[in-house]
C-alpha cells in the first residue's frame, strides 16, 4: 500500500478526493470523492440575522493559526450528539504536517478567560479552500469561525470554498450541492488563481466582505 504523505493528500485535493477514517479509533485512511459536492458560493454568502448581530457585538477573540493542534484535536473529540468522528490519529498527524508546511490553516474562537470554545480547520491550495471540520463548545462559535474564514477567503481572492458535504448547519450560509463534474470545473479554475491565504491579524468588522446586499436577509 502506498504510504499516505502530506504531498499525496495535496495531490488528492487537486483531483477532487479527500481523506477520511471510519472512526476515530481506526488506524487506516480511505479516499472519498462524492458524486455531489457541497460548496458555499463566496459571492452569495447568507448571514442569518441573529448571527449578524452577534458578529457586530464582537463577544469573543477570533484568531488564525494560533493553535492548529488544539483545533484539530477539538474537532476530533467525542460529544454527546456525536459520540465518534472520522478524524483519527493518522489524519491529525497528516494535517499537522500540512499546517507546518503552510497549507493547512485553523480559525479559533476564544472566550474572555482564554479558553478555546470554537473553531475550524482546512487546506488552502491556489484559490480553493477545502474545509475539513469545525467544532463548538459554546453556542454559535463554529458559525462565527466560519464567517471569519469566509471574510479571509474573500479578502485573499479565493473563488472556491469546498464544504465536502451539505449539512443543515452549512445551508444557513448559502451552501449548495453540485454534481461532481461541476465541482471539478470550479476546482480547476480555482487552482489557477495565485491566491495566498491571509493569516495576519484581522479586523472582525469586515462588513464590506460579508454583509453584502445579497447576504443580509434573515
Amino acid at each position: 500500500m502506498t504510504p499516505i504523505t502530506p504531498e499525496l493528500v495535496l495531490r488528492a485535493y487537486t483531483i477532487g478526493y479527500f481523506p477520511m477514517a471510519e472512526r476515530r479509533s481506526d488506524t487506516e485512511i480511505f479516499w472519498v470523492c462524492p458524486h455531489h459536492r457541497g460548496i458555499i458560493p463566496l459571492n452569495a454568502v447568507h448571514v442569518p440575522r441573529k448571527l449578524r448581530s452577534l458578529w457586530h457585538k464582537h463577544p469573543y477573540a477570533i484568531t488564525c493559526n494560533r493553535d492548529f493542534d488544539a483545533t484539530i484535536r477539538a474537532c476530533a473529540e467525542a460529544k454527546p450528539k456525536r459520540p465518534d468522528t472520522w478524524i483519527n490519529r493518522p489524519i491529525m498527524n497528516l494535517f499537522c504536517e500540512l499546517h507546518a508546511m503552510g497549507y493547512a490553516h485553523s480559525i479559533e474562537v476564544w472566550d474572555h478567560q482564554g479558553a478555546l470554545i470554537g473553531g475550524l480547520y482546512g487546506v488552502a491550495l491556489g484559490g480553493a479552500f477545502f474545509g475539513e471540520s469545525m467544532f463548538s463548545r459554546a453556542d454559535n462559535t463554529s458559525k462565527l469561525a466560519l464567517l471569519h474564514l469566509i471574510a479571509r477567503l474573500k479578502y485573499s481572492g479565493f473563488s472556491l470554498l469546498d464544504t465536502q458535504f451539505i449539512t443543515k448547519h452549512l445551508t444557513q450560509f448559502g451552501a449548495i450541492e453540485i454534481p461532481q463534474a461541476s465541482y471539478l470545473e470550479l476546482l480547476d479554475e480555482a487552482l489557477k488563481i495565485p491566491a495566498e491565504f491571509y493569516c495576519g491579524e484581522a479586523d472582525l468588522a469586515w462588513d464590506g466582505l460579508l454583509l453584502q446586499p445579497n447576504s443580509t436577509t434573515s
